[in-house]
């Protein structure tokens, strides 16, 4: 006799045993364009209509559509014995590629680059270091030399990275004042989404984005218009390169990629390039005190390991680093997805 605690557990693992299959299910309609084309219908469309004008199989976007509706991506209604498919609000804010707040990069990176890696996983925690040789069928120094093998590569990894910052941006930016602050450097900025977060908030502000040479260009031929008077570049590679002067130092999902000395040696160059009220604000999911959540900060942690030297941290060890680099007056705000530690000088 099964009692309802085996039931309940075992919806529980089923849940575990399905998350992949799915994550696949939601890509497979970003990808094919699903949301999109829903999205810009004056109506409702029957599933042959949808697989016609995406050139899919009917039976196969059939079943895609059905599955969707199960995961609330889409509302289904029935008219004439037909049924008519829609999306639901989520999906025309986020999964839309052409919706301003669209998570489709976001999705698509998991798609093409993290849920494949995901089968070297076992050989990381056996090992206890990344896998990036595995993973991407060559030797690199690191995750980003691996990643960035070609201009288009390049392009889906900045969308990807901005997309969070057009939902979560103005959340850790304006966790503190940030006004007196007029000239802030994002190092690693990338896209800029995060150094238009900026600018928007504190008008007053100037923002240098400091990246890679080949970021950079990226990100001005695609990411940051000539328009955005109150943002300029700065090409490098901070761990080598002089940083440029400013009054605060943005680290946005920077720290979780490398281990702590390396960690603490790029804290204590910007320490130095400080003057005395300037600071560094880091971004990232700070992991609860007792390490029991959040969920998402474990989930990152595990593919830091696969891909990187880093890991995330609770706001304790993230003081240790601030500390080690001469950093004291160290404030830490837990937002509603991203963390914000603000070090000072």
């Amino acid at each position: 006799m099964h009692s309802a605690e085996d039931l309940e557990n075992f919806n529980l693992l089923s849940q575990y045993r399905h998350g992949c299959l799915i994550s696949k299910i939601v890509f497979t309609a970003c990808e094919l364009g699903v949301f999109d084309l829903l999205l810009k219908s004056e109506g409702l469309l029957t599933s042959a209509t949808i697989a016609e004008r995406l050139g899919t199989s009917p039976n196969g976007m059939e079943r895609l559509l059905e599955a969707c509706v199960g995961l609330k991506l889409l509302r289904m209604e029935r008219k004439d014995d037909r049924a008519l498919y829609g999306n639901t609000d989520i999906s025309s804010l986020y999964l839309a590629e052409s919706s301003p707040k669209s998570q489709y990069s976001y999705m698509m990176y998991f798609s093409d680059i993290s849920v494949p890696n995901l089968c070297y996983l076992k050989e990381a925690v056996r090992e206890g270091k990344n896998q990036i040789e595995k993973a991407f069928g060559k030797p690199a120094k690191n995750f980003y030399e691996a990643l960035y093998r070609s201009e288009e590569d390049m392009k889906k990894f900045l969308n990807f990275m901005d997309s969070t910052w057009h939902l979560c941006g103005t959340d850790v930016i304006a966790a503190f004042d940030l006004s007196n602050f007029s000239v802030i450097c994002d190092l690693g900025g990338a896209g800029g989404a995060l150094a238009k977060t900026c600018i928007s908030l504190y008008p007053n502000s100037n923002v240098i984005i400091s990246d890679l040479p080949k970021v950079v260009d990226i990100a001005k031929k695609h990411f940051v218009s000539s328009e955005d008077h109150q943002i300029t570049f700065h090409e490098g590679d901070y761990f080598k390169d002089p940083v440029p002067e400013a009054d605060l130092y943005i680290l946005a999902r920077v720290l979780h990629n490398w281990d702590d000395e390396t960690c603490v040696q790029l804290l204590t160059k910007l320490h130095k390039a400080c003057k005395p009220g300037g600071g560094v604000l880091v971004v990232e999911i700070v992991l609860d005190e007792d390490r029991t959540g959040p969920l998402e900060a474990h989930l990152y942690s595990m593919m830091m390991m696969l891909h990187t030297e880093g890991k995330e941290r609770t706001a304790s060890e993230y003081n240790v680093l601030f500390n080690a680099a001469g950093f004291k007056e160290i404030q830490v705000k837990k937002r509603s997805v991203y963390d914000a530690i603000l070090g000072r000088k």
